[in-house]
């Protein structure tokens, strides 16, 4: 069961949006692989906040659209 599916399908969008891979953000991230990005995208984990600002920082946004893109997704599935 996903415990965050909110999260992971904003990050996945963004991300895709952005053109990169998982791995080219994890790297962009600062994170030592992109097993964790992987977690985070398919909502097995959840995020920190330092992890939300790193993610929104790699991804060259503000991380208060990371948050607006995961309200969007409970709206819908809701």
């Amino acid at each position: 069961m996903k415990k965050y599916p909110e999260f992971g399908s904003a990050l996945r969008r963004l991300r895709f949006e952005k053109g990169l891979s998982q791995e080219a953000l994890a790297e962009r991230a600062g994170m030592a692989s992109h097993a964790h990005l992987c977690r985070l995208e398919n909502g097995r984990k959840q995020p920190t906040v330092e992890m939300l600002f790193r993610l929104a920082e790699a991804l060259e946004i503000p991380a208060s659209v990371i948050i607006l893109e995961m309200e969007k997704e409970r709206l819908l599935h809701s």
